[in-house]
Formats: structure tokens, sequence, C-alpha cells
């Protein structure tokens, strides 16, 4: 008996073990999230979503500000992952356009702290850096090209671009102006950053400098997501399935 005791306490032990390895009733249960804003910190930014505004006239896209986006979410194109570690960007080739632009974009907009206001600073004041932990997961048929992360001033002043397998930082119309993946795997994760101080932008690819460029403008502001660089006239089949996606599991924006 004196044996049988411990014998048994071994076992439970081991039963529990297994019941927890196993995904039993007692394993701890994944991470859950509904809305894009539990996963990034959207305090500073609004969304861009290449649908239809019904609240506006003519066609608009629709621009999601706090407080509203704290709690929005607009599957498949502005989701968290399944596993809440990330959030995922989609745009179609047939999806709604800003004004004066060719393409459509799921994509968040630099904001100041308010939420409400629109960003806006200079080049040639302070310091300005982003910093985007990102994958691209999915390019549109034909013309497999996307944005993922860019600096704005009513001009693309540098992005970071995918052209099928080679990822570019641009510079202004030049969209081929610095290589910095020439075989990029879709899924891949790597870090985008800007940094803006004394007319000049600094790109980085997964921490090291990549290229300086030369720059003066006074209405400066970021943007994350993914702009598909496709539409229905270069890329088909033209409907939902034909689509570039991105996904950022970190964001962050600082001003100094």
């Amino acid at each position: 008996m004196r044996v049988a005791r411990p014998l048994a306490l071994l076992s439970a032990v081991v039963a529990s073990a297994a019941l927890l390895t196993s995904g039993g009733a007692s394993a701890v249960p994944a991470a859950a999230c509904t809305y894009p804003a539990e996963v990034l910190d959207l305090t500073r930014w609004k969304a861009q979503m290449p649908i239809d505004d019904p609240n506006q006239s003519g066609t608009q896209i629709l621009q999601v500000l706090r407080p509203r986006l704290n709690t929005y979410v607009l599957s498949p194109w502005f989701k968290p992952t399944s596993s809440c570690d990330g959030v995922q960007f989609r745009n179609a080739v047939n999806g709604v356009k800003t004004p004066n632009t060719t393409y459509a974009r799921s994509e968040l907009r630099e904001m100041q702290t308010n939420g409400t206001t629109e960003a806006k600073w200079s080049s040639n004041s302070g310091t300005h850096t982003m910093v985007i932990d990102q994958a691209i997961n999915h390019l549109p048929n034909s013309k497999p090209q996307v944005i993922a992360g860019q600096i704005h001033d009513g001009n693309d002043r540098s992005t970071f671009r995918l052209d099928g397998k080679a990822l570019y930082i641009t510079r202004d119309n030049d969209t081929h102006y610095k290589l910095v993946n020439s075989n990029y795997t879709l899924g891949t994760r790597f870090q985008a950053k800007f940094v803006v101080s004394n007319g000049s932008i600094k790109a980085y690819y997964n921490g090291t400098l990549q290229t300086t460029i030369p720059v003066s403008f006074t209405t400066g502001y970021f943007k994350a997501g993914v702009y598909t660089q496709a539409n229905c006239d270069n890329s088909s089949p033209c409907d939902t399935s034909n689509y570039g996606q991105n996904t950022i599991y970190g964001l962050s924006v600082s001003h100094s």
C-alpha cells in the first residue's frame, strides 16, 4: 500500500499534464479579439476603407475616425488576425478610390493625438519617425504591385513598394529608386522604418539604413496598410477575389 499511493499520485500528475498539452478543458484559452484597435494602438490614426460611404454624396471612400475606430472592424478588409497578433489590411482591384487617384486602398492615415484632426508636419522641423513590423501576404493578378507604408504630403514622397518579388523604397515618382530585397517571399515579416528630419528622409529595412532622400515639405504625414497598385483596367478578374493584402504586427509613430 505504501508503494501504490505514490504511483497513483504520479499517474494523476501525468494524466493532468497530458490534458493540458492536448488542449483539454484545463488548457489556457487562446487570445480572443474582435477589433483592430485591440491589437494596434490606433490613437493617432483614421482608417480609409475601400468601400463607399453611404452618408456622403456621390462615391466617396469610407473614413473611420475615433472614437468609432475603437470598435470598428470590416472583414476581410480590416480585421485582426485569427491569433490576434496582427491586423489584416486587404484591398481588391474593384475597391472604391479616393478622389483624383487611380487605385483603391485599405490604409491608416496619420492624425493628431486627438484622433480627429489630420496630422501635418514639416520635413525641416523636428524629427518624425514611423516603424512598421509587417508582412505582405498577397498580390493582385497581372500587375502584382502593392505599397505598404508611405510618407505623403499630397504626393507620395517615399514608400515601401513590392513589385512581384522585388521590394523597393521609392522616391517621388521613381518607383524603383532603391532595391532592398530582390527575392521577397510573400508572408515574410520585415521592419520598415522612416525617419524624417533636417530636410531628409532616412529609410531603413530590417534596421539597416538603405537610403537618405533630400526633401522639403510642410504638410507631411504617414500612412500604413495596403495600397494596391492595380485596378479593373489592368488586372482581372474585376472582383473581390483579386486583391493586395498586408498584415501589420506592430506600428509606432513619434514626433520630437
